[in-house]
């Protein structure tokens, strides 16, 4: 009999599933001591649901986030408000953070130009200012680096505290905008509390529905990359400008090979046919 000490290990029983989780960063395959989950397990989950509930509650830096893209954009930036007061209000009334401060409207009303603007971007904190911060500058910047070359008339970048996505339409309407860019920190899962979503619109207006509109998501180091992500936006960006339409009657066929950017090569799918008979 041995008179070695017991270690943790011997008290673990193993998952068969634990080979697959070097594949995805869901929660399988924990394996458990008894009936209970294994101590590390345990304070792992303990850590991601903090690191959520930090994502919805930090307040967003609007300082440090205006200094990151003043270093690459030449658009003026402008800070606006939705009617939550907090983040409290925030949280518990939703339908405030789809409507702009009075006073951001004022402001907007005031600069507004007769001809408009091809493109509007706007830079919500959402539900995850840990995303906005990280992801939002260097996202604006492959953003801006694609729009180049089509001598697009872009609006002042506008930065909006406790905004939710809806607040991005009486802002694109305000500045006369044909296109709508709407990028905010989404909800934060124990895997991805630092998730940026684009959602996009063509002619913004108040009221318009989430079936008007097309969500790019899971935008991080961990999920889809800020390249992937420009590329997919320029497609419904170009796609909309031809067909005069966002939402569910515009489809994202990026990843089905029928679709490509100007000077790009289509790539094939193979469960898809792509040549005719």
């Amino acid at each position: 009999m041995s008179s070695e000490p017991p270690t943790k290990q011997d008290f673990l029983i193993d998952n068969p599933w634990q080979l697959l989780r070097r594949y995805t960063d869901a929660r399988i395959g924990l394996g458990r001591s008894g009936v209970s989950l294994p101590t590390d397990a345990h304070l792992s989950f303990q850590l991601a649901h903090a690191r959520a509930r930090d994502a919805v509650h930090i307040p967003l830096d609007n300082d440090q986030l205006e200094k990151a893209i003043r270093g690459f954009s030449p658009v003026d930036i402008w800070s606006l408000k939705s009617r939550a007061s907090d983040r409290a209000a925030y949280l518990q009334r939703p339908d405030l953070g789809r409507l702009l401060s009075l006073e951001s409207e004022q402001f907007l009303r005031q600069h507004s130009l007769t001809e408009g603007f091809d493109i509007a971007v706007v830079i919500a904190d959402g539900l995850s200012s840990t995303a906005v911060q990280n992801h939002a500058p260097p996202m604006l910047e492959h953003l801006l680096s694609a729009v180049a070359p089509l001598d697009y008339r872009c609006a002042p970048i506008c930065l909006v505290v406790q905004g939710r996505v809806a607040v991005g339409d009486p802002i694109g309407e305000l500045l006369n905008a044909r296109l709508l860019v709407m990028m905010i920190g989404e909800r934060p899962g124990l895997s991805s509390p630092d998730s940026l979503g684009i959602y996009f619109t063509w002619q913004p207006q108040s009221g318009k529905t989430d079936a008007q509109r097309n969500c790019i998501s899971n935008i991080r180091h961990e999920g889809l990359s800020y390249e992937e992500a420009t590329h997919k936006l320029m497609y419904l960006m170009q796609e909309a400008d031809r067909r005069q339409l966002s939402g569910v009657y515009l489809k994202d066929e990026t990843d089905a090979g029928e679709a490509s950017l100007p000077g790009q090569k289509k790539t094939g799918n193979l469960l898809i046919n792509n040549h005719k008979d």
